[in-house]
Parts: C-alpha cells; sequence; structure tokens
C-alpha cells in the first residue's frame, strides 16, 4: 500500500507538472471583472487603431464612389454616436437600497436592487425628453448598445459594471426633468426610492456641462435571415 500510494504521488507530480491539478475556482471576483475589462479594453485600443488605418486609406483614395460614401459617413457620424458630445443637461443616480435594509428584509430581494429594466427606462425616458447623447457609467450609449445584467452589475458593451449607475444626458434640462417627470415606469421605481421598506437609490441633478465620449466598441451587426422555401 505504501509503495502504491508513493507510485501515485510520482505520477501525480510528473503530470502536474509544478502547477495545481485541481485549481480552486474563481473565489475574487473583483479581480475576474478587472481581468476581463483588461482584455476588453486593449481589444477595444486595436479596433480603434485598425479603424484609424482604414479611415486613413479611404481618406488617401480619389474614387468619387469612395468618396460619396465617405462623406455620407461623416454626416452620420454625430447622430449615430461616433463623435464627442458636450452641453448642459442632467445625471441621474440609480443604486441599491443601503446594505442593512437588503440584509434586513425577510421577502424578495428584488424591489431594492436596481435592475437592467430600470436603468433602460431611465434611458429611453431621456430619449423621448430629446436628448442628444447618453451615457450609463462613463460608456456612450448608441442604439446597438445592449444593457443587461450579469449577477451583481451590469454588463455595458461587454464590460461588467457595478452599482450605482450613474446616467448622464446632453439636452435641455428642463425638457430632459419633464421627460423623467411624465414616465410611469421611473415614476414607479421613484416611489419606491421614498419608501422607507425599499429605499433603492435615486438622485437628479441638473448639470450645466455633461461631456459625453464617441461611441468606440464594435459597430458590426449580427441579424438572423428567413430560411429560403425548399
Amino acid at each position: 500500500m505504501v509503495l502504491l500510494c508513493g507510485g501515485l504521488f510520482v505520477v501525480s507530480a510528473a503530470n502536474s507538472d509544478g502547477t495545481d491539478l485541481r485549481p480552486g475556482r474563481y473565489t475574487d471576483l473583483a479581480s475576474l471583472v478587472k481581468d476581463e475589462a483588461d482584455q476588453y479594453a486593449e481589444l477595444r485600443d486595436r479596433v480603434a487603431d485598425l479603424n484609424g488605418q482604414v479611415a486613413v486609406l479611404s481618406a488617401a483614395m480619389s474614387d468619387r464612389d469612395v468618396n460619396r460614401y465617405h462623406r455620407a459617413i461623416q454626416r452620420l457620424s454625430d447622430p449615430a454616436g461616433l463623435t464627442p458630445k458636450s452641453g448642459a443637461g442632467i445625471s441621474i443616480t440609480l443604486s441599491d437600497a443601503p446594505e442593512d435594509v437588503i440584509n434586513s428584509t425577510t421577502g424578495d430581494v428584488n424591489p431594492l436592487l436596481v435592475h437592467q429594466q430600470d436603468i433602460q427606462a431611465v434611458v429611453n425616458a431621456l430619449w423621448k425628453g430629446g436628448a442628444t447623447a447618453v451615457t450609463v457609467a462613463g460608456q456612450r450609449i448608441v442604439t446597438t448598445t445592449g444593457i443587461k445584467c450579469e449577477g451583481n452589475a451590469v454588463q455595458l458593451q461587454g464590460v461588467p459594471y457595478p452599482q450605482p449607475y450613474v446616467i448622464e444626458a446632453v439636452g435641455d434640462p428642463a425638457t430632459l426633468s419633464a421627460a423623467i417627470d411624465n414616465d410611469s415606469y421611473v415614476d414607479g421605481y421613484r416611489e419606491d426610492a421614498d419608501d422607507p421598506d425599499i429605499q433603492v437609490g435615486w438622485d437628479m441633478q441638473y448639470e450645466p456641462v455633461i461631456t459625453a465620449p464617441a461611441y468606440d466598441g464594435l459597430r458590426d451587426l449580427n441579424f438572423a435571415q428567413p430560411l429560403t422555401g425548399s
């Protein structure tokens, strides 16, 4: 038995090559999120570099059709969110209920947490109010931006962001504020914020200057095609 155990130890040591044959699961969520965000940032920088090279090469061409498409792209860059935008506006911060409230609840905790639909409702209300640019956690929101929950964080363009969620919009502050006040879903969220048993976070501020960076994420669109009849 001793010889058998010794043989197993030797085989395990040889196969492991100095590593753990049974590595533990990731327990440091913050480090994992940071690693994923760093990888995304590297890929984003690479994409920006390649897009820059394509733009330079396209501008150097004297083809009539290419120049026409290039001018059309330039006209659409601003409404598509591909250029920075600055101006007056409002900022709204959504946050989970205080930790002591969450820990003391004996029922459903979902009303005490910020969900993707809460963020989407605020963003949609701001668009209805005439916002010319909207950001969430400093990231420019465009028509293809997906907002979805990932555990206790919200994922934007492949990167997870923890609460509190700061939403900023460039536009006429009075009109934006009126759009927020007239939205039924947001109104329900604000009622929960005032409820002492829920207390989800809500804060809205007028801002003299908001700077929304240009969208720098992926621009490719994936879509389905209908099957042709046989």
